[in-house]
This record gives C-alpha cells, structure tokens and sequence, in this order.
C-alpha cells in the first residue's frame, strides 16, 4: 500500500505542479467512472468473472449515455457476457422452479 505523505507547498509550487494535479484529477475521474461502471454491473448481476473478462473494455461503458450492447430474445444463442449470464441466470431459475414446486405442493398438501 503507497503511502502519503502531505506538507504545505508555496503558491509557486502548487503552479508548478498544476498540470501534474491536474493530470491526477482527470485519472481519479476516470477511475471513479470505471468503479461506477463496476458498482452498475455487479447490480444488474454480472459477476467479478464476466467483469475480468472484459476489464480492459470497461472503460467504453463509462459513456453518457451507455452504448447498446444489443438485444437478447428469449430463447436465443447465449452469446457475449451478457447472453452467457442470461443463461447461467435462466438455468439457476429452472434449477430452482424444481425443488419449489415440490416444496409448495408439499405445504399445501397436495402431496
């Protein structure tokens, strides 16, 4: 981990050191978007493992507005990340639809 070391700097330091900060304000900008972008995919539920697969695209999601990434019709070809996750969600839905049914047959006395 950096450490940092702040000290007071004279208004001439600080001029000659503004591009440099500024430099610095416009990565800490960047990254901000890119943590954003981050917080935006894990909450419409990609994982940590679809989002290392595109790490180094994250930053055309950062866009305002966000692009199109397409569309994904029931019953289609899973395909990209979002097609894969889709699917792996669908899957988990019918995995679980199974034990549900029975679990509610059960309490309703249906059995």
């Amino acid at each position: 981990m950096a450490t940092v070391v702040l000290r007071h700097t004279s208004c001439a330091e600080a001029r000659c050191h503004l591009p440099h900060r500024l430099r610095s304000a416009r990565v800490r900008a960047g990254e901000i978007a890119r943590v954003r972008v981050i917080r935006d995919l894990l909450a419409l539920g990609l994982t940590i493992e679809d989002l290392r697969s595109c790490a180094d695209r994250l930053h055309l999601l950062a866009q305002d507005p966000l692009p199109r990434c397409g569309s994904v019709e029931p019953g289609a070809p899973a395909t990209g990340i979002v097609g894969r996750r889709l699917a792996a969600l669908d899957a988990e839905i019918d995995w679980l639809a199974g034990p549900r049914e029975n679990l509610a047959r059960r309490a309703s006395g249906d059995d």
